[in-house]
């Protein structure tokens, strides 16, 4: 049951998706949009802390900085992939952080993965491929390999994620870390390129954006902490379909069949994540 934890993730970085895309159409650039988020999300941390007495200090520091650079750095990557490549090519690239994650699990900490069980993984980024049918072209070589390392970085964020659940440390004080360490680094961003006001509705997005990741952050690190790390990767993929859906309730998009065949591929790719994990003893709760 902690792996749905992963499925209510991902229906919530669907809405902030939806919540970004809206505000990029006002007019309002990747980097404010990246900043925002991390702000109100590290506003929201520390007024829910400063509620609950919680102490920040952490003895795993060395493993916060791992989580929040790379997380922060694949964001930043995946952000310009997003303008430098149609967005359906950019977001396959980053989905392909829990193939990484399965080698970082195997390289780092020596863990024994199933062939079932990674070819259940393979499976769901085929339905990913699928779904959003990404192109390449010559000229989008540099936004195709920051692509691809956003979903490496993304992997090696989610590998530290694993290894600070396992060592004790509570997930509000993961996600504080790393929205803080995001807040700096997009500030830092942000001094490259033009400031735009803030009018309600964009107030009302980007207020969105940071509540909905801030969510998700919270169900994500959970999943990855105290579930099966592969399962919970296998459905993070669910956010394809509900992006899909969101997708056609919003902007009216219609899906063909091939992409109803790629969301089949998605979901039963995860149920059979669930069911091989099972089966191997080191991954029983």
């Amino acid at each position: 049951m902690q792996s749905l934890w992963m499925v209510a993730a991902a229906f919530l970085f669907a809405c902030m998706g939806v919540c970004v895309k809206l505000a990029a159409e006002a007019g309002y650039s990747p980097a404010e949009i990246v900043f925002y988020r991390n702000a109100i999300a590290l506003a929201l941390m520390s007024a829910s802390m400063l509620w609950g007495r919680l102490d920040p200090r952490t003895p795993h520091w060395k493993f916060q900085i791992y989580r929040g650079v790379s997380g922060f750095i694949s964001l930043m990557l995946y952000f310009y992939a997003i303008a430098w490549l149609p967005l359906a090519t950019a977001v396959t690239l980053n989905y392909t952080s829990p193939l990484f994650l399965a080698l970082f699990l195997a390289g780092l900490s020596g863990a024994r993965l199933p062939a079932s069980l990674v070819g259940a993984l393979v499976a769901g980024f085929a339905g990913v491929v699928l779904l959003l049918q990404p192109t390449f072209h010559e000229d989008q070589l540099a936004g195709g390999l920051m692509g691809l390392a956003s979903g490496v970085l993304a992997g090696l964020a989610y590998y530290n994620v694993r290894e600070l659940g396992q060592k004790g440390e509570p997930e509000w004080r993961t996600v504080f870390y790393f929205s803080l360490l995001s807040t700096l680094g997009a500030g830092l961003w942000m001094l490259f390129f033009r400031f735009h006001p803030l009018t309600l509705r964009g107030a009302g997005l980007l207020l969105g954006v940071g509540i909905f990741a801030t969510l998700a952050q919270l169900a994500m690190t959970r999943a990855y902490s105290r579930g099966r790390t592969l399962v919970a990767a296998s459905l993070a993929y669910t956010a394809v379909v509900f992006a899909s859906l969101f997708g056609m309730l919003f902007w009216g998009e219609v899906l063909s069949l091939a992409a109803w065949l790629a969301i089949a591929i998605i979901v039963l790719s995860g149920m059979a994540a669930t069911r091989f994990s099972r089966a191997n003893p080191a991954e029983q709760d």
